[in-house]
C-alpha cells in the first residue's frame, strides 16, 4: 500500500512535468499567497497491516504560497498547524469511554499541482512535520467527565515526521476554494522501538477551505 501511494505520487508529478512547457514570463502568473483551514480525520497505522487503529477529529490551519512555474503547473509550499493522533471508543456497563492521543505538529507540505482546468487541480508531494506537543486524555463520554489527562510527553516520540500527500482542489471563485488531501506517513513516530515490533505512522485525511489574496 505504501509503495502504491508513493508510486502514484511519483507518477502524478511525472505526468504534470510531461504535460507542461518550459516556463516563460508570458506563460506564468504572479505568485499568490493565501490562508487555509480545515478538518483532519487522523489515525495511527501499523506497518504490517496498515489498518486504522482509531480515528480522531482535529483541525489544520496556516498559510501558503502558490508559485506558477509553467502553464497549468505550480508548486505550493505551506506552513500549517496540524492535529494528528488517534482515538478509541469503548462501552463498559452502559457508559461510553474514550482514549485519545493528541499529536500536534507544525507541518510543511510542498505540493506539486497540475490544473486540468483553471479552477480544478490535482496535487502530490512530500510533507515534513515537526512535533510540538503530545498528550493523551481518557474520558467518560456519557457523563462528559475527564478521567485522566497527561502533560506533554513528546520526548517519547521521534519529533520529525515525513508523509506523502495526494489531493485535489476546486476554486469556486478566483479567491475561494475547497481542498481535500490524504497524507500517508512514511516515518515511524515511535522512539527506541523494540526489535521486531511494527512501526507506527501518522495518517490523515484533510478537507477545508483556502483563500487566495
Amino acid at each position: 500500500m505504501k509503495k502504491l501511494i508513493l508510486g502514484i505520487a511519483v507518477l502524478s508529478t511525472s505526468l504534470a512535468f510531461a504535460q507542461t512547457t518550459q516556463p516563460t514570463p508570458s506563460s506564468t502568473s504572479p505568485v499568490r499567497f493565501g490562508i487555509k483551514a480545515g478538518m483532519n480525520v487522523s489515525s495511527l497505522s501499523d506497518d504490517e497491516t496498515l489498518e486504522d487503529q482509531g480515528s480522531k477529529i482535529g483541525f489544520n490551519a496556516g498559510v501558503f504560497a502558490n508559485i506558477p512555474v509553467a502553464e497549468s503547473f505550480s508548486i505550493q509550499p505551506e506552513v500549517l498547524y496540524s492535529q494528528y493522533g488517534d482515538k478509541y471508543d469503548y462501552v463498559v456497563a452502559g457508559n461510553r469511554y474514550s482514549y485519545a492521543n493528541h499529536l500536534d505538529y507544525i507541518t510543511v507540505p510542498v505540493m506539486f499541482q497540475y490544473n486540468f482546468i483553471p479552477n480544478l487541480y490535482v496535487e502530490a508531494g512530500p510533507e515534513f512535520g515537526f512535533m510540538v506537543s503530545a498528550k493523551n486524555k481518557a474520558k467518560n463520554e456519557t457523563n462528559n467527565d475527564v478521567l485522566a489527562e497527561s502533560g506533554n510527553y513528546k520526548d517519547n516520540f521521534n519529533t520529525f515526521n515525513v508523509g506523502i500527500g495526494l489531493g485535489a482542489g476546486y476554486y469556486f471563485t478566483d479567491n475561494i476554494g475547497l481542498t481535500a488531501r490524504y497524507v500517508a506517513g512514511v516515518t515511524d513516530i515511535a522512539k527506541d522501538r523494540p526489535n521486531g515490533s511494527d512501526a507506527i505512522r501518522n495518517n490523515t485525511f484533510q478537507v477545508g477551505l483556502a483563500f487566495k489574496f
